[in-house]
């Protein structure tokens, strides 16, 4: 039997969320974080909503699961966000323990990795998975800001 769970079905879940930020005027962000294939937390950046800069999609999404699982780790935990996690969220999944990060759009000028910000290490990094798909939709939403 096939397993439907994949890095590529979750992503498509996180670009839906996605989405509804780029609806709301929230920088199109979505995330979510899921463990033993069920997302205990859903969820997109909230900063214009919430008048808040660390209102990002995944610190909602680290609150989120966190509350959910009555823990401040996340272990064997995955983060399927649609862009590269910023300095401030990886330093929180850092914190966090998170088992997983999967990532869509790379973020070339604020990304952890361009920062040079370290991630526990154990946490599993995959980049790309939908990239085109999370890059356009973020493409769009600059294109009606300008």
């Amino acid at each position: 039997m096939e397993n439907i769970f994949t890095d590529e079905y979750f992503m498509k879940k996180a670009l839906l969320e996605a989405e509804i930020a780029f609806e709301k005027g929230e920088i199109p962000v979505g995330a979510l974080i899921v463990v033993d294939n069920k997302i205990i937390a859903r969820t997109h950046n909230l900063t214009e909503l919430l008048h808040d800069v660390t209102a990002h999609a995944e610190m909602q999404a680290i609150t989120s699961a966190a509350n959910y699982l009555g823990a401040k780790y996340l272990k064997d935990c995955t983060l399927y966000v649609t862009l590269e996690p910023c300095q401030m969220c990886a330093g929180a999944l850092y914190w966090s323990q998170i088992s997983k990060i999967v990532y869509g759009a790379s973020d070339e000028n604020r990304g952890f990795v361009k920062m040079g910000t370290q991630l526990h290490p154990k946490t599993t990094i995959v980049s790309g998975v939908l990239e085109k798909e999370c890059a356009l939709l973020m493409r769009a939403f600059f294109r009606l800001k300008r």
